[in-house]
């Protein structure tokens, strides 16, 4: 199990490159942004849509109590990769008096809402190439889209120069731990039945890469922080099934379009075996599922931030804190 976990591990480090590489120059294509716009199409169509978006309704609710805390009125905000208004519906009139629905998918698009007495506006957009006027925003929004696009440090760019200075932008998406317990029984039973392993689980952004890569598109005062989000569910089937709903099926370019009835028997008996867990009110058994959610918030640069102080500028050493009462009133 360890020499597994070790593989998997190294296929994530080298399928999250093209994530991670902050040249202009090199744009390696991990995700098939045909297939996801399918996907998210197919998904949208689906006449029990609503009964799949109950986590990323989740973060985007989460996503709003950020937003709300941020005690400032933007007036232009676009939300990114807005889906079905996961976080739109949510977020408070009171901190917003435009908003941008954007989206790769016109369905989705066309399913979004937003708080009643906030102006919106809708536009197609892809997240991995869109182009805006610069200096034209005050806040950039997205809420578990963003994990689908191949050069993330160019959609970072983008976003930092489309705000206005002292404009912010946050965002959610899945980190590199989530269905780490679908991807190894996955990897364990094509190990077993075929002699190989396949990338069945889209890769995700590791959360100590954020931070360098908002920090190389310029942006100021970052927060970056995590979230484990466990569900539980009857069998891997419901969990895929569910994740189909959601538009979240697997994209990468090298996945394989196939997976043998004999495998996905071994997957589901393999995943029961290791993660499987037993209710304690009925005593029936599911299955868990790890949802890592990273949240960030970076600031466009300006004069009227705050400011590291110089080293050496301080008028109170840190050995001197326990007697901190006593330097208060020797300086009044």
């Amino acid at each position: 199990m360890n020499s597994l976990r070790k593989l998997i591990k190294k296929e994530i480090s080298i399928t999250n490159l093209a994530l991670i590489i902050p040249s202009n120059n090199i744009n390696i294509q991990v995700f098939d942004r045909n297939s996801k716009l399918l996907q998210r199409e197919r998904a949208a169509k689906a006449l029990d849509v609503k009964i799949y978006d109950y986590i990323k309704d989740e973060i985007g609710c989460r996503l709003s109590d950020r937003i709300f805390d941020i005690k400032r009125k933007f007036n232009s905000v676009l939300n990114i990769g807005c889906g079905r208004g996961h976080v739109s519906k949510f977020i408070p009139k009171e901190s917003v008096n435009k908003l941008i629905l954007a989206d790769l998918s016109p369905s989705w698009l066309e399913q979004a809402q937003a708080t009643e007495g906030i102006k919106i506006e809708k536009q197609i957009l892809d997240e991995e190439t869109f182009v805006l006027e610069p200096n034209s925003l005050d806040f950039v929004i997205s809420c578990l889209s963003l994990h689908w696009v191949n050069n993330l440090p160019g959609c970072f760019r983008c976003i930092i120069n489309s705000l206005k200075k002292d404009g912010a932008f946050m965002a959610a998406i899945f980190g590199a731990d989530t269905l780490y317990e679908l991807r190894g029984s996955l990897q364990l039973a094509e190990l077993e039945r075929d002699g190989g392993i396949s990338p069945r689980i889209s890769p995700f952004t590791h959360i100590k890469d954020i931070g360098a890569l908002l920090t190389d598109a310029g942006f100021t005062m970052l927060t970056v922080d995590t979230e484990e989000l466990i569900i539980g569910y009857p069998s891997m089937y419901e969990l895929m099934w569910d994740l189909k709903g959601m538009g979240e099926s697997n994209a990468a370019r090298n996945r394989k379009l196939h997976l043998s009835r004999d495998t996905l028997f071994a997957a589901s008996a393999i995943y029961n075996q290791l993660y499987g867990k037993i209710k304690e009110k009925d005593k029936s058994r599911y299955i868990p599922a790890t949802f890592q959610i990273i949240y960030m918030i970076g600031w466009k640069p300006d004069e009227s931030q705050p400011k590291i102080m110089k080293q050496g500028t301080g008028e109170i050493s840190l050995k001197d804190m326990y007697r901190i009462d006593e330097i208060i009133k020797e300086k009044q």
